[in-house]
């Protein structure tokens, strides 16, 4: 009950402080990556606090063993980084998109990088007009760590292609 009790106030909270950001891209980021306020090892061994955040978004360095941050600084990293992503989406993608699109591409490049998806296939597929359907299969193109399909990331895409 106590989890999920935090889980709700945390919901909460998002929609009280994410206000300049895109909720939803936020409340999708939060599902899929979880709240930790003790540095752990990502499944690709990446230091990783917060809401998936591998950098401290206020200094730009990456998260070491032993960092420690508060719920309030987690949903404000998370903020910071969600616009962050919004923004390279909307510079990197050349046609026009709806919400929907903009907070999947948004979560997807939060997980993958921004170098990555700018290289992506995904993306120059969306840039020169392809079907949708052949946008969408690109997103399970990311499902892996070092070469092994991980669960997690396979859910994670099939609800970002959606």
């Amino acid at each position: 009950m106590k989890g999920t009790k935090n889980y709700i106030i945390a919901l909460a909270i998002l929609g009280l402080i994410l206000i300049t950001t895109n909720v939803s891209a936020a409340a999708l980021i939060a599902k899929f990556e979880g709240l930790e306020l003790k540095a752990y090892q990502d499944s690709a061994g990446i230091w990783t606090i917060g809401y998936g955040n591998t950098r401290n978004p206020y200094t730009g360095l990456p998260i070491k063993k032993g960092d420690k941050i508060t719920k309030k600084e987690a949903l404000d990293w998370l903020r910071i980084t969600v616009a962050a992503a919004e923004g390279e989406v909307k510079r990197l993608v050349k046609v026009p998109i709806n919400n929907n699109q903009q907070l999947a591409l948004a979560s997807l490049l939060f997980n993958i990088g921004a170098g990555a998806f700018a290289r992506s296939t995904l993306l120059r597929l969306l840039n020169s007009g392809a079907d949708k359907a052949a946008v969408a299969a690109q997103f399970l193109r990311w499902n892996k760590v070092k070469g092994k399909e991980v669960l997690g990331l396979t859910r994670r895409r099939k609800e970002e292609s959606k």
